[in-house]
C-alpha cells in the first residue's frame, strides 16, 4: 500500500508539474502575441505568480522526494556508511521539523487572507485559493523528510531520501574512472 501511494502521489507531482509549467510557458507566449497585437492579457499577471508560487512548493516536494535537493554530497561521501547514514537521518529530522514548523506559519498566513476575505486586483478571486499550495507544499516537503528518517531506519544502506539511495557507493562499484 505504501508503494502504491508513493506512486500516486509522484505520478501527480510530475503531472502538476509538467502541466503548471507548460502553462505558465503558454500564457506568458501569449501575453507576449496579445502585447504585440493588441494590448496585454490584464491577469497575466497573477496566473503567473500562482503557477510560479505552484511549481516552486510542489517542486520541492519532489526534490525531496528523489533527493534532488540541497545537500552536503561531498561531505557525506567522504564518511563512513554508518556515519554517513546517522548525518542523514539527523538532518532529515532537522529538515522535517523546520518544513513542518514553516507548513504551520504558512496556514497561518493563509488563515489571515481568508480572515480578511482579501481578493486579487485582476481576476477578484480569494487570495487564501493562490496562498493554499504553500502549506501543502511545506507540509508534502516535512513528510518526505519522515520517509528518508523511516527508509534509513528499516534498510541497511543509507538512503538520500525514500526513493534515492545513496550513489557514491554504486558509483565505485559499477563504473571505472
Amino acid at each position: 500500500m505504501p508503494r502504491m501511494l508513493s506512486r500516486i502521489l509522484d505520478l501527480t507531482e510530475v503531472t502538476v508539474l509538467c502541466s503548471a509549467i507548460s502553462l505558465l510557458a503558454l500564457v506568458i507566449i501569449a501575453n507576449v502575441f496579445a502585447r504585440f497585437f493588441y494590448k496585454s492579457i490584464y491577469y497575466v499577471e497573477e496566473v503567473s505568480r500562482f503557477l510560479i508560487i505552484m511549481i516552486t512548493f510542489v517542486g520541492a516536494s519532489y526534490a525531496m522526494r528523489k533527493a534532488r535537493h540541497i545537500r552536503m554530497g561531498a561531505f557525506l561521501d567522504l564518511m563512513p556508511e554508518w556515519l554517513e547514514k546517522i548525518f542523514v537521518i539527523f538532518i532529515s529530522l532537522v529538515s522535517a521539523a523546520v518544513m513542518f514548523i514553516m507548513a504551520l506559519h504558512a496556514w497561518n498566513y493563509m488563515q489571515d487572507a481568508v480572515e480578511m476575505e482579501s481578493v486579487t486586483s485582476a481576476l477578484r478571486a480569494p487570495k487564501w485559493i493562490f496562498r493554499l499550495i504553500i502549506p501543502v507544499g511545506f507540509f508534502a516537503s516535512g513528510v518526505q523528510c519522515l520517509r528518508t528518517v523511516w527508509k534509513n531506519l528499516v534498510e541497511k544502506e543509507v538512503w538520500l531520501s525514500a526513493d534515492q539511495q545513496s550513489e557514491y557507493e554504486e558509483l565505485l562499484e559499477g563504473e571505472e574512472a
